[in-house]
């Protein structure tokens, strides 16, 4: 984590003191190799079980199994961020040449016809991931509500960075800025309440506190605030809302990226704030997170059946999907938490193939598309592709033989034996539902017609690459599960 903070800052200043002809190639060796070098960290602290920076931050099996994940979610991202063609000697890249001009001007026009790169998207990338990477091993609220800010503070201004569809892009981010910021209040004002009952900020002390006075309407209160601002950032209903704007409008890599990462993050936060603050309140947030969890898949999948923008399609997909991680934590065990684990390791490396497939896909223009009406046809000009989206999207739907099935199957497992089978009952109803668009979306690219105006796949060698690692993430997890699911159940004990 240390490490990714440190590559940010001289990533920063790379940015504000190198050459503009010398930052591309630098950017990206410089944050590659800086991300590499934390994994490699990672591993060398595996089978650590501590409490450090003066009590702020847990390092144990959670926290290291959830930046390892989150490490390697941004090295492949940052494949797609910096993806670079060169079309009609004009520089042609998925963000704007100069955010900070607005969308349709002179300065716009004219940056774009110079050929100026945006290479600010490195160090904010880099904040997003440090931010990210301290979110689940936060040892107190403080700490957790300063990585909230830091991972999303970059995240807003990527999402409004995208070169097309200008407006759209800067909507998004607004929207996501506005309805984040109300989230964080209600996590600070969650925050003060619980420090109002237990005298102290860290999880220990919460829990010891919740031990000696049992459960008070002020601990239940400052519970509920801090889920909402938990809830928000995975995608939950109701407070998904922002989730089908921000994703059509980001950036496609940003958002393949905010789709992965955040979750994998956000969902170690909360893993932490239930299992070691306050377990002793699970009578009381049980119940709550058994109905936010049904419903979540519930109107997810119901959602998702209407689009007809792929990239909305999988935000209200990404928001079943919440729902069906949610599951893992009703289940309030050992159990529950491996399962939890590796739904995050396989999810985040399928819903990254998918954003990196759409973000292939063009219109005769050379432009992004996703609407499915273009995509008629796809799997006949371009099988590989279109046959990679395919297995994604089994696996988003639980097919066996893909991460997918192994994911929902452990995860519901975990819920059956911690009590909440009607919840399983309800995620096999919603997976059942999901099946029919994912279904829909494979039949279009292969049993129909191509349209006069359909898409094209345009070939870019960092993009496919992710595409071929999602694939062979997805294919190994659905055939030879055992070993990540072996380190996830190792990696399930917090720090106590």
């Amino acid at each position: 984590m240390l490490v990714v903070f440190g590559v940010a800052i001289v990533s920063v200043l790379v940015e504000a003191f190198l050459p503009a002809r010398h930052r591309y190639m630098t950017q990206m060796v410089l944050s590659l190799t800086g991300l590499v070098v934390a994994f490699v960290a990672l591993l060398m602290l595996a089978g650590t079980s501590s409490v450090t920076a003066v009590g702020s931050v847990a390092v144990d099996g959670p926290t290291l199994f959830l930046q390892g994940t989150i490490v390697l979610v941004a090295v492949v991202s940052l494949l797609m961020v910096g993806e670079r063609t060169r079309e009609s000697a004009a520089l042609m890249d998925a963000f704007a040449p100069q955010t900070s001009s607005v969308p349709g001007s002179v300065a716009e026009r004219e940056a774009t016809k110079a050929g100026v790169m945006q290479t600010e998207v490195f160090p904010l990338a880099l904040f997003a991931v440090g931010g990210l990477m301290l979110f689940p091993a936060s040892n107190d609220l403080l700490t957790m509500f300063i990585a909230l800010e830091v991972l999303s503070l970059p995240l807003y201004v990527l999402c409004g960075m995208a070169r097309r569809r200008r407006l759209l892009s800067q909507e998004a981010a607004l929207k996501y800025f506005l309805l984040g910021a109300f989230s964080s209040a209600f996590f600070l004002y969650g925050v003060a309440l619980l420090y109002g009952f237990a005298g102290t900020l860290e999880f220990a002390g919460i829990a010891e506190a919740v031990s000696e006075q049992g459960s008070s309407p002020l601990a239940l209160i400052g519970v509920g605030m801090l889920s909402v601002g938990l809830l928000f950032k995975v995608g939950a209903v109701p407070f998904h809302t922002w989730t089908p704007d921000v994703y059509q409008g980001a950036p496609t890599s940003i958002t393949g990226f905010m789709a992965a990462a955040t979750k994998i993050a956000a969902f170690g936060a909360m893993l932490r704030v239930f299992y070691v603050a306050v377990p002793e309140l699970q009578v009381d947030w049980r119940p709550m997170l058994w109905a936010i969890a049904a419903i979540t898949m519930l109107v997810g999948t119901i959602i998702a059946v209407t689009q007809t923008d792929v990239k909305r399609m999988l935000a209200y997909s990404s928001v079943a999907h919440a729902g069906f991680l949610l599951t893992g934590i009703v289940a309030a065990n050992d159990a529950g938490v491996s399962a939890t684990l590796f739904y995050l390791v396989a999810y985040g490396f399928s819903t990254l193939g998918a954003f990196a497939v759409v973000s292939l896909v063009r219109d005769r223009g050379g432009i992004e598309t996703a609407d499915m009406n273009a995509w008629a046809g796809l799997g006949r000009q371009s099988p590989l592709i279109a046959g990679a989206f395919a297995l994604f999207l089994l696996a988003l739907a639980g097919v066996p033989l893909t991460s997918g099935f192994i994911s929902k199957f452990v995860i519901f497992s975990a819920a059956v034996e911690g009590g909440a089978a009607v919840l399983v009952i309800i995620g096999v109803l919603s997976s059942a539902i999901a099946a029919y668009f994912y279904i829909r979306v494979i039949v279009l690219m292969f049993f129909s017609e191509p349209v006069e105006e359909g898409a094209i796949v345009a070939p870019k060698t960092m993009t496919s690459a992710v595409v071929a690692i999602g694939v062979v993430v997805t294919v190994v997890l659905g055939v030879m599960p055992q070993s990540v699911l072996d380190l996830a159940e190792r990696a399930s004990s917090f720090v106590s």
